[in-house]
């Protein structure tokens, strides 16, 4: 039953989702993809399960294939390789690859493929800067893992970064043209009420999904206070690079390099490349960059992630490329004794029952996104407030594993992606066992199901109807292979 395949099979088809997409980001070496940098819909990730051949079924394969090519849908090439290098991602990831077999992987990169070739015939367009935003990202995390962009160049075997920058745009393009085809084919399928308690009673009860066990979590986040000296120092430091840089012609990207602690950018000189209006910038980020001309140097200025000055490298009609530098004021030891004292009477206070944790997190808390809800936390993958607790942040599941509803966890230090630290506590608000699916309790989760179901229907309609229309050639060592997709046009 397809809900059963959902149910049982999702967890290894997310990770054989992402080992394609990091296997197929390059085309003749092997590269890495963060996931959320390709936008792809999960609700495809259930049709590789229904392209499953045992692998004592499937002949040998033949090496003799010219050039590798395994398949060609539309104007794009499979490569023999493309699925020699899924498997060697896999291994790297630590997976098992015992029960993924080659048809799966070439099932799943036709499909893409498909998406792509559907996309540009209808006029589907992906801006550059967004790739190029993209392959930005993608570069950083690489350079963050081995060291310098010649070490990530010469470990992708490619002469130099350019020549890899060509192949991740193209691969990048090719995925969010798939993506986007993907949102446009299930964008307006909904599901009725009627449709869900259908689908649900339609299920036999010893089939029902089992939802894991879960919580609910509130937080009180205290920030060591930041002086003014603290500040006039961070402004005097970065007032005195803009000066040399002005007065003497150093070179910004060198000092960006030297001194800036934004971790994504540092390492090219503080980067930052299509940066635009609607961009999810900070907005004094944004100011700034619009508001210069090109090779001007901003003052010293704040956003929530520290002091920066900008420099304005190029002006790009509505896009600009921008280098900074950030840094961060000084905390003293004297504001982080203040700050834990401050946590410690929290606590004490929500223990002996002076105040809810709510009121405290209200009242008390310095994170501007829980504070007003109590200190509650969403989780960022369902956009609700539960946790599954083997799926959640190892730093996070450490400090609650163990709470009980209502009792309050140790204090410790947390630090964001910049380096900033931060005292917090947590709370367990609600727990929920480990349970047998039930309508009214889960109904937002079964809901959930059955239009995953009803978009998996649709997306299996769309491919075959495109397939009849679309020019596909499969090599003979695929022939055999069941895929979920009529792909041989028999």
């Amino acid at each position: 039953m397809l809900l059963k395949q959902i149910i049982l099979k999702s967890i290894k088809m997310n990770k054989l989702l992402l080992v394609l997409l990091l296997s197929t980001a390059m085309l003749q070496a092997q590269t890495v993809v963060e996931p959320d940098s390709t936008g792809v819909v999960k609700a495809n990730d259930t049709l590789v399960m229904q392209q499953t051949v045992k692998r004592d079924t499937i002949k040998p394969f033949k090496r003799y294939k010219a050039e590798g090519v395994s398949a060609v849908v539309g104007e794009y090439v499979i490569l023999d390789s493309d699925i020699d290098k899924a498997y060697v991602e896999m291994q790297s990831q630590g997976m098992s690859i015992e029960d993924i077999t080659r048809c799966q992987l070439m099932g799943k990169l036709m499909e893409d493929k498909l998406y792509a070739h559907q996309a540009k015939q209808d006029s589907i367009l992906v801006p550059d800067a967004e790739i190029n935003g993209m392959i930005d990202q993608q570069l950083q995390y690489m350079v963050s893992e081995l060291g310098s962009e010649e070490k990530v160049a010469a470990y992708y075997r490619k002469d130099n970064i350019a020549d890899l920058r060509k192949e991740l745009f193209e691969a990048n393009k090719s995925i969010k043209l798939a993506s986007l085809m993907q949102q446009k084919v299930i964008e307006k399928v909904e599901v009725t009420p009627e449709e869900v308690r259908t689908f649900f009673f339609s299920i036999p009860e010893e089939e029902r999904p089992v939802f894991g066990a879960e919580i609910e979590i509130a937080q009180i986040v205290i920030d060591p206070e930041v002086t003014r000296q603290a500040i006039d120092e961070v402004k005097a430091r970065l007032n005195a690079i803009r000066s040399d840089i002005i007065d003497n012609g150093t070179s910004f990207s060198t000092k960006a390099v030297l001194y800036s602690k934004d971790p994504g950018s540092a390492s090219k000189g503080g980067l930052y490349q299509g940066v635009r209006r609607d961009s999810p910038w900070a907005k004094e980020f944004k100011d700034q960059a619009f508001s210069l001309l090109e090779g001007e140097i901003s003052e010293p200025f704040e956003t929530e992630f520290g002091w920066h000055i900008l420099y304005v490298e190029k002006i790009r009609g509505q896009e600009v490329d921008v280098r900074h530098i950030l840094m961060f004021p000084e905390v003293s030891q004297q504001s982080i004794d203040a700050a834990q004292k401050k946590i410690e009477d929290i606590k004490a206070e929500i223990e002996n029952g002076e105040i809810t944790f709510a009121e405290a997190a209200r009242k008390h808390s310095d994170d501007k996104e829980t504070r007003n809800n109590g200190g509650q936390l969403v989780n960022p993958i369902t956009f609700d407030t539960k946790f599954d607790l083997t799926k959640m942040d190892p730093t996070l599941s450490a400090q609650v594993y163990n709470l009980k509803e209502g009792q309050v966890s140790d204090i410790f230090t947390d630090r964001d992606r910049t380096g900033k630290s931060s005292l917090k506590i947590l709370t367990v608000t609600k727990k929920y066992a480990e349970h047998k699916a039930d309508y009214a309790n889960d109904y937002e989760r079964i809901k959930q199901l059955a239009l995953r179901e009803k978009q998996i229907k649709v997306i299996n309609k769309w491919q075959n109807e495109k397939i009849k229309d679309t020019y596909i050639s499969i090599n003979q060592d695929y022939q055999n292979c069941e895929f979920a997709g009529n792909w041989s046009k028999k």
